[in-house]
Formats: C-alpha cells, sequence, structure tokens
C-alpha cells in the first residue's frame, strides 16, 4: 500500500500532501482498505463513500470520520460531481465492477480495483484501455503477493535457491461452512449473477503460481470441476426448505445448519463479523440475524438453492520451458483458506501451508534442511544453528 500510495502522489502531483479516496461498496473490503487510514493517517485519507446498505455507509463514515454530505446510496451520485479525489476504491459485487471502473477512469481518478477485475475477458480489456486512453494508474488487488510467505517463496526462486522451477503445486481448502455460506447460500452461489466459483475464490492463487513463475508465460491450461452435493437429490425426505424450520434430528446432525454456522457459532459465541455481519442491512444482533435465517438466502437448506459454482476444480498449466503447475480449489475441507503450497526445482524445493510461521527449502546440493521464520510485521534473516543429527542439516533463519 505505501508503494501504491508513493505512485499515486507523484502521478496526481501531490507529493506533500495526503492521498484522498472515494470507496465505492463498504463491505468487508472496502472496510479493510479504509481502515489503511488508521494506520497511516498523515498519508491517507478516505474522503467518501458509496454503499446502498446504510448501515454499512455509517460504519464506514465512523472509521474515517465522513461527513454526511459525502456519503451516498450509489456511486452514480459521485461519479456526476466534479472530481474530488485522488483515487476511487471500488468494492462492488464481481459483475459491477466495470461499470464503475469506466466511469471513474474517464473522469481522471486512479483506480484501486478489488479482483477479480472483471468476469469476463472483455470487460477486462475495456477497463484497460479506459485507463490507458485517460493516463489513469489502476491497480487490482492481488493483496497475497505482498504477504510474508509470498514475498519469501518469490525471493528464494528468484535468488536461484532451488534452481530452475520444474513444477508448482498449489491447493485452496476453501472449507465446507465457508463454501456452505459464500457459494451455495451467498453472492457467489450462482454463475450467472456472479463469476464462477474458481474465479471468485482462486484467481489469487492463479495470479500466485504466474508470479512465482516470473517470466515464465502460460501456453497451455487444461481444466475439470464439478458441483458436488450441494443440490435437490440430496435433500433429506423430512427436509424444511429453511433451517429455523428442519425438524432437530436433522438439523443438529447437519454440518451445513445456517443455526449452527451464524447464531450457534455466531451470534451466541459473540462473534458479530463475517461471516455473520453480511447476513443483515443493520446491526448483526440476535434479532436481525434470526429475520435473516428466516427470510433471506443466508437461512436456505443448501440442498434446496438455485446454486450452479463448481464445489470442487483443479486447473493444470504448461509454461514456457516446460514448466507445470496444478492448482486444486476444494470445498469440502476442515481447513479454512488455509492455502498450501510445494514447489519444486532442479537444485532443491520450497513448502509452505498457510498460517504456519515459516517457510521451508531443501537444497540439494548441501542437502540442508532451511526453516525460514517469519512475522507479519518483519522478514528479517538471521543465521541459527545447524542440527545434522538427521543425515540432514537443518538451518533455521528468521
Amino acid at each position: 500500500m505505501d508503494k501504491l500510495l508513493q505512485k499515486l502522489s507523484k502521478m496526481s502531483g501531490n507529493e506533500k500532501n495526503k492521498t484522498t479516496a472515494i470507496v465505492i461498496g463498504a463491505g468487508m473490503r472496502g472496510y479493510g482498505y479504509s481502515y489503511y487510514q488508521r494506520m497511516k493517517p498523515d498519508r491517507f485519507r478516505v474522503i467518501a463513500v458509496a454503499d446502498p446498505k446504510k448501515y454499512q455507509r455509517e460504519k464506514l463514515q465512523t472509521l474515517c470520520g465522513i461527513s454526511d454530505d459525502m456519503a451516498f446510496k450509489d456511486w452514480r451520485e459521485v461519479v456526476e460531481k466534479e472530481k474530488f479525489a485522488d483515487c476511487v476504491i471500488i468494492c462492488t459485487q464481481d459483475k459491477l465492477h466495470k461499470e464503475p471502473t469506466v466511469a471513474f477512469a474517464k473522469k481522471g481518478y486512479h483506480i484501486l480495483l478489488e479482483k477479480p477485475m472483471a468476469t469476463t475477458e472483455e470487460d477486462c480489456r475495456e477497463i484497460v484501455r479506459v485507463c490507458k486512453e485517460n493516463n489513469v494508474f489502476l491497480s487490482v488487488c492481488h493483496v497475497l503477493r505482498y504477504t510474508p510467505w509470498v514475498r519469501k517463496i518469490k525471493e528464494l526462486i528468484d535468488s536461484g535457491a532451488i534452481g530452475d522451477v520444474v513444477n508448482i503445486q498449489h491447493l485452496e481448502p476453501v472449507g465446507y461452512w465457508h463454501f456452505a455460506h459464500s457459494y451455495v447460500r451467498g453472492n457467489w452461489h450462482n454463475e450467472s449473477e456472479s463469476s464462477p466459483s474458481l474465479l471468485a475464490k482462486c484467481c489469487h492463487d492463479v495470479d500466485l503460481v504466474c508470479h512465482w513463475m516470473g517470466e515464465r508465460k502460460c501456453q497451455r491450461v487444461s481444466s475439470f470441476g464439478h458441483l458436488s452435493h450441494f443440490n435437490k437429490e440430496n435433500k433429506p425426505k423430512k427436509a424444511a426448505n429453511r433451517c429455523l424450520e428442519c425438524p432437530k434430528e436433522l438439523e443438529s446432525k447437519c454440518p451445513y445448519s445456517a443455526k449452527k454456522i451464524y447464531i450457534e457459532d455466531g451470534i451466541k459465541a459473540s462473534n458479530t463479523g463475517w461471516p455473520v455481519f453480511v447476513l443483515t442491512a443493520g446491526p448483526p444482533d440476535i434479532e436481525n440475524v434470526t429475520e435473516a435465517l428466516r427470510t433471506g438466502p443466508y437461512g436456505r437448506c443448501v440442498y434446496d438453492m438455485d446454486n450452479d459454482v463448481m464445489s470442487q476444480q483443479v486447473v493444470n498449466m504448461q509454461f514456457t520451458g516446460g514448466a507445470t503447475a496444478s492448482l486444486s480449489m476444494i470445498g469440502f475441507t476442515g481447513s479454512v483458506c488455509t492455502r498450501e503450497v510445494s514447489v519444486f526445482g532442479t537444485k532443491g524445493e520450497i513448502r509452505y501451508k498457510d498460517g504456519d510461521e515459516s517457510v521451508s527449502q531443501v537444497d540439494f546440493t548441501t542437502r540442508r534442511r532451511c526453516t525460514y521464520l517469519f512475522t507479519v510485521l518483519t522478514n528479517i534473516n538471521l543465521r541459527a544453528k545447524v542440527d545434522h543429527s538427521q543425515g540432514m542439516g537443518v538451518e533455521t533463519r528468521f
């Protein structure tokens, strides 16, 4: 974010002042990016917000100190005004990315666009064309590139520590209840209304594979997927259309019970954040959540929806020079978004599981296993002891 702000300041001729931003879409992502104002108040300020939900608008207004006259129900109200900020942060739903991006780019705003960029190649190309024509900076939020573990893997690959990369294996375990929340009941459950689950969930992962491959370009792709389990054929005979109305003997044994996910593991467990707050237009309290489960999509039976996106999918890629990669997205996992990656090279390998505090590297030449420890705030390497007791050296770095 720091580097992005520096570039925006230079392009805006505003290097000595704060970069000002307008947030379009005050949901989880819009709120998260706006929080940067709290971290760098001397460099960044959100001065306007547009969102159809009053509660979400007001929440972001409180976070950033936005006045009522700068809070809008519709982004079109904002774009009609003369340009009054340096950039726009667009965090609308996937299919709603192109229209506001194009409109604000034509007004001269620099763009920070939530992923995926758009849901069709045609829309992506139009966004790029308009941004180029209007000389505005476009950045798509592939934020995982900047996490410590991704940066460490990239650093090791680029240093030649494992020789030439020949294969990358990447796993995205979505999580059984997360998949039910987002891709069966939620905003991304139907491809015609949003986007394919692979695009919505794994555009980060495809980006990472290509990022680690460096200058190599993807030449060939094959992909297979299927929607398993979440269909009417698997609905129990006596199950109701809504979880709150389902017989207790069925609801209590269902891992996808909305009552379990949003009330027992949500409100009653003092969790009013994600995914609970998504359900309501107002504060996520017991009354609003219960009403949402009675009347909204998140309270419906997972076997009685109009969902059509894949619950699991594999992607195989071949890059210039022959290097290959495989990506697997799986909805039926206990782990939630704890990505796992293995990178295999001619002189070594790298392994990492999201949530671990270290990236491991095996050097085929020295027969040493190096462990790189890191924290969120620092990534400074310091050599520690080497253990030869197992026949293969173990070197820990911080």
